[in-house]
Protein backbone atom coordinates (compact mmCIF):
# COMPACT_ATOMS: atom_id res chain seq x y z
CA UNK A 1 0.00 0.00 0.00
CA UNK A 2 1.07 3.56 -0.79
CA UNK A 3 2.22 6.19 1.80
CA UNK A 4 0.08 8.83 1.51
CA UNK A 5 -1.37 11.46 4.04
CA UNK A 6 -4.42 9.27 4.36
CA UNK A 7 -1.98 6.27 4.95
CA UNK A 8 0.75 7.48 6.59
CA UNK A 9 2.10 3.84 7.27
CA UNK A 10 4.05 2.80 10.85
CA UNK A 11 7.46 4.49 10.33
CA UNK A 12 8.52 8.25 10.70
CA UNK A 13 9.59 10.00 7.76
CA UNK A 14 13.82 10.74 9.01
CA UNK A 15 14.50 14.30 8.66
CA UNK A 16 17.21 14.97 6.25
CA UNK A 17 20.11 16.78 9.33
CA UNK A 18 19.61 18.40 12.50
CA UNK A 19 19.69 22.06 11.78
CA UNK A 20 20.00 24.15 14.58
CA UNK A 21 20.36 23.93 18.13
CA UNK A 22 18.86 26.84 20.30
CA UNK A 23 20.65 27.75 23.50
CA UNK A 24 18.29 30.15 26.00
CA UNK A 25 20.33 32.28 28.54
CA UNK A 26 19.78 34.88 31.35
CA UNK A 27 20.47 38.84 29.74
CA UNK A 28 23.96 39.08 31.93
CA UNK A 29 25.34 36.43 30.27
CA UNK A 30 24.05 36.84 26.65
CA UNK A 31 26.88 38.42 25.72
CA UNK A 32 29.47 36.20 27.09
CA UNK A 33 27.70 32.73 25.63
CA UNK A 34 27.44 34.43 22.51
CA UNK A 35 31.49 35.60 22.52
CA UNK A 36 32.49 31.90 23.66
CA UNK A 37 30.05 30.07 20.79
CA UNK A 38 31.64 32.85 18.34
CA UNK A 39 35.30 31.97 20.04
CA UNK A 40 34.40 27.92 20.41
CA UNK A 41 33.65 27.76 16.54
CA UNK A 42 34.80 29.98 14.64
CA UNK A 43 31.54 31.61 14.28
CA UNK A 44 30.07 34.75 12.93
CA UNK A 45 26.44 36.17 13.42
CA UNK A 46 24.11 35.62 10.50
CA UNK A 47 21.83 37.78 12.33
CA UNK A 48 22.35 39.58 15.52
CA UNK A 49 20.16 42.24 18.23
CA UNK A 50 20.31 42.71 22.07
CA UNK A 51 18.58 39.66 22.69
CA UNK A 52 19.63 36.79 20.10
CA UNK A 53 22.26 35.89 18.13
CA UNK A 54 22.09 33.38 15.20
CA UNK A 55 25.40 32.05 14.67
CA UNK A 56 27.19 30.50 11.26
CA UNK A 57 30.14 28.22 10.85
CA UNK A 58 29.27 26.28 7.91
CA UNK A 59 27.00 26.15 5.15
CA UNK A 60 23.75 26.28 7.05
CA UNK A 61 22.45 29.74 7.79
CA UNK A 62 22.69 29.54 11.43
CA UNK A 63 23.76 26.24 13.96
CA UNK A 64 23.47 27.70 17.09
CA UNK A 65 21.22 30.42 18.20
CA UNK A 66 21.48 31.79 21.32
CA UNK A 67 18.53 34.14 22.88
CA UNK A 68 17.73 35.77 26.48
CA UNK A 69 14.75 34.32 27.80
CA UNK A 70 13.00 36.16 30.84
CA UNK A 71 12.55 33.96 33.60
CA UNK A 72 15.30 31.76 32.99
CA UNK A 73 17.41 30.36 35.98
CA UNK A 74 20.57 29.24 36.28
CA UNK A 75 21.44 25.45 35.09
CA UNK A 76 21.56 23.25 37.56
CA UNK A 77 23.86 20.37 36.65
CA UNK A 78 21.73 17.92 38.44
CA UNK A 79 18.68 18.38 36.38
CA UNK A 80 17.28 16.02 33.43
CA UNK A 81 18.12 17.22 29.91
CA UNK A 82 20.17 17.92 26.87
CA UNK A 83 23.81 16.34 28.39
CA UNK A 84 25.74 18.01 25.49
CA UNK A 85 25.66 18.85 21.57
CA UNK A 86 28.65 17.34 19.56
CA UNK A 87 30.47 18.98 16.85
CA UNK A 88 32.54 16.41 14.33
CA UNK A 89 36.39 17.35 12.46
CA UNK A 90 37.73 15.68 9.96
CA UNK A 91 40.86 14.40 11.06
CA UNK A 92 42.47 14.18 15.00
CA UNK A 93 44.72 16.88 13.78
CA UNK A 94 42.01 19.16 13.09
CA UNK A 95 40.69 17.75 16.57
CA UNK A 96 43.34 18.52 18.15
CA UNK A 97 44.98 22.10 16.49
CA UNK A 98 41.00 23.26 17.74
CA UNK A 99 42.05 22.06 21.29
CA UNK A 100 45.21 24.35 21.44
CA UNK A 101 43.30 27.35 19.87
CA UNK A 102 40.58 27.41 22.16
CA UNK A 103 43.54 26.85 25.21
CA UNK A 104 45.34 29.77 23.36
CA UNK A 105 41.89 31.66 24.08
CA UNK A 106 41.20 30.64 27.90
CA UNK A 107 38.92 27.32 26.97
CA UNK A 108 39.57 24.44 28.21
CA UNK A 109 38.52 20.70 28.13
CA UNK A 110 36.86 19.19 31.46
CA UNK A 111 37.15 15.77 29.98
CA UNK A 112 38.87 13.88 27.06
CA UNK A 113 38.06 10.28 26.41
CA UNK A 114 38.59 7.82 23.46
CA UNK A 115 34.86 6.15 23.12
CA UNK A 116 36.14 3.87 21.10
CA UNK A 117 33.75 5.02 18.25
CA UNK A 118 34.74 9.00 18.74
CA UNK A 119 37.80 10.58 20.00
CA UNK A 120 36.43 13.51 21.93
CA UNK A 121 37.10 16.43 24.20
CA UNK A 122 34.23 17.81 26.30
CA UNK A 123 33.88 21.75 27.42
CA UNK A 124 31.60 23.68 29.30
CA UNK A 125 29.72 26.79 27.92
CA UNK A 126 29.28 29.85 29.99
CA UNK A 127 26.01 28.42 31.57
CA UNK A 128 26.90 25.35 32.32
CA UNK A 129 25.81 23.46 28.87
CA UNK A 130 28.73 20.22 27.92
CA UNK A 131 29.96 20.33 24.09
CA UNK A 132 31.79 17.66 22.72
CA UNK A 133 34.43 18.00 19.98
CA UNK A 134 34.66 14.83 18.21
CA UNK A 135 36.61 12.50 15.12
CA UNK A 136 35.40 9.45 14.18
CA UNK A 137 37.77 6.71 14.91
CA UNK A 138 36.88 4.44 12.08
CA UNK A 139 36.21 5.00 8.70
CA UNK A 140 32.50 4.41 7.76
CA UNK A 141 29.45 3.67 9.87
CA UNK A 142 29.60 0.07 9.47
CA UNK A 143 33.00 -0.61 11.45
CA UNK A 144 31.47 2.17 14.14
CA UNK A 145 28.43 -0.08 14.59
CA UNK A 146 30.07 -3.07 15.06
CA UNK A 147 32.65 -2.35 17.41
CA UNK A 148 29.62 -0.70 19.32
CA UNK A 149 28.07 -4.07 18.96
CA UNK A 150 30.61 -5.93 19.99
CA UNK A 151 32.09 -7.18 23.88
CA UNK A 152 34.71 -4.29 24.26
CA UNK A 153 32.01 -1.91 23.84
CA UNK A 154 29.76 -3.82 26.12
CA UNK A 155 32.47 -3.88 28.78
CA UNK A 156 33.34 -0.06 28.59
CA UNK A 157 30.24 1.87 26.71
CA UNK A 158 32.25 5.16 28.57
CA UNK A 159 36.35 4.45 27.08
CA UNK A 160 39.52 5.73 28.27
CA UNK A 161 40.50 9.05 29.28
CA UNK A 162 43.76 10.83 27.32
CA UNK A 163 45.69 14.01 27.72
CA UNK A 164 44.86 16.23 25.05
CA UNK A 165 48.64 16.85 25.38
CA UNK A 166 49.98 13.64 24.94
CA UNK A 167 47.77 13.33 21.97
CA UNK A 168 49.60 16.58 20.09
CA UNK A 169 52.75 14.39 21.12
CA UNK A 170 52.18 11.73 19.25
CA UNK A 171 50.89 13.62 16.58
CA UNK A 172 54.10 15.96 16.17
CA UNK A 173 56.54 12.66 16.44
CA UNK A 174 54.76 11.17 13.30
CA UNK A 175 52.47 8.49 14.79
CA UNK A 176 49.75 7.46 12.40
CA UNK A 177 46.21 8.74 13.11
CA UNK A 178 44.53 5.55 12.95
CA UNK A 179 46.81 3.67 15.55
CA UNK A 180 46.24 6.72 17.63
CA UNK A 181 42.79 6.55 16.94
CA UNK A 182 42.97 2.87 18.22
CA UNK A 183 41.08 2.64 21.77
CA UNK A 184 43.30 0.92 24.74
CA UNK A 185 41.77 -2.41 26.19
CA UNK A 186 41.34 -0.93 29.65
CA UNK A 187 38.88 -3.86 30.72
CA UNK A 188 35.55 -2.99 32.65
CA UNK A 189 35.73 1.01 33.68
CA UNK A 190 34.00 1.05 37.22
CA UNK A 191 33.86 4.77 37.34
CA UNK A 192 31.72 7.46 35.60
CA UNK A 193 33.52 10.60 35.07
CA UNK A 194 30.47 12.36 34.18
Amino acid sequence: MAISFDNPGPVVTKPQKLAHVVLKTKAEKFKAMVDYYKTFLGAEASYENDFLSFLTYDDEHHRIAIGIFPGVKDRLPESAGLAHIAFSFDTLHDLALAYRQRKAHGILPFWSVNHGPTTSIYYRDPDGNEIETQVDNFDNNDDATAFMTGPKFEENPIGVDFDPEDLIRRLEAGEDEKSIKKRPDIGKRTDIPF
